[in-house]
């Protein structure tokens, strides 16, 4: 499974009435950014609060993105869990529901016994038991547990592990990553402000929060990158990655749902433990959108 282009982390939207997952509001949104050449969706990722869902409806979402996809577009379904067999047996399931891969990160609450030999032979046992495409995922603002490049270089051997996110933020990690897969599976970004420099090390695609909120510039920078016209891809880097460290990285989860709130899509609240944004954050995130151009009146559009 090659992962080149832009892939979406989409939300969870819930009802206000119950706190269940609000799947045509769900569909609504996936129909939404399928209207952009989005190369995939990624379905209970961390923007998609997969933490705090249960199995029965995390499955309920991958069913929803399956039938509300765009033909032909990749779904990949966040699996990870702590134990092993859990893991497998979500991946199982997201299988039967219509996942095309599966992004597992690592198990991290027995953080002091996750030795570099403990976590390959979790992702091996995984790879070796799902019916499709395991993705690594590198995230340690979230997961305290590293998938280091040698170790993601060792994976990359097994024929069903078909790539690595790397969601570090750190361009150097993301190089040393790149060198250390090589072509033997592919790397994706995940932080929107490294998706032109990604690009141009190495990475394929990225899968970025902040192309929930600018799906048309994210595409278009790849659009652009991949056909040699660096200088406008570096000019749409320029407006998305602010909007990446104002919003997404800046207030999260809840930030990014009330930007898309902003954009007349259902964002809502997030789960609880979560709370939502603070009015200075509901400040900054319309000032951050309408610096990118992206509020009704803006004056400059992307």
């Amino acid at each position: 499974m090659i992962l080149d282009g832009v892939f979406l982390p989409v939300t969870t939207p819930f009802d206000s009435m119950t706190g269940d997952p609000d799947l045509d509001a769900f569909a609504a949104n996936i129909r939404g950014w399928c209207e952009h050449s989005i190369a995939g969706l990624v379905v209970g990722g961390s923007t998609g609060e997969q933490a705090l869902l249960d199995e029965d409806e995390l499955m309920a979402l991958v069913a929803s993105g399956a039938r509300s996809r765009r033909d032909g577009m990749a779904l990949i379904v966040g699996t990870g869990a702590e134990s092993t067999r859990a893991t497998i047996r979500l991946c199982d399931l997201a299988a039967r529901e219509g996942a095309d891969a599966v992004l597992v990160k690592p198990p991290s609450y027995y953080r002091g016994r996750m030795s570099p030999e403990a976590i390959h032979t979790y992702f091996v046992a995984v790879a070796d038991a799902s019916p499709v495409p395991v993705i690594l995922y590198h995230v340690p603002k979230f997961v305290p547990v590293d998938v280091v490049p040698e170790l993601a270089g060792e994976l990359a051997r097994h024929d069903n592990v078909a790539g690595i996110k790397d969601s570090s933020g750190d361009i150097h990690n993301l190089g040393a990553v790149c060198e250390a897969v090589g072509e033997r599976a592919t790397v994706v970004v995940g932080a929107g402000t490294l998706l032109y420099s990604g690009l141009e090390i190495g990475a394929r695609g990225g899968i970025i929060a902040v192309g929930l909120l600018a799906p048309g510039a994210a595409c278009e920078l790849y659009r652009t990158f991949m056909a040699g016209r660096s200088a406008e891809a570096g000019r749409l880097q320029e407006r998305i990655g602010p909007l990446h460290k104002r919003v997404v990285s800046g207030t999260g989860v809840p930030g990014v749902k009330h930007g898309l709130d902003l954009l007349g899509m259902a964002g809502g609240l997030p789960r609880p433990p979560l709370l939502p944004v603070t009015d200075r954050e509901r400040e900054d995130v319309a000032e951050a959108l309408e610096r990118a151009g992206l509020l009704q009146g803006s004056p400059q559009g992307i």
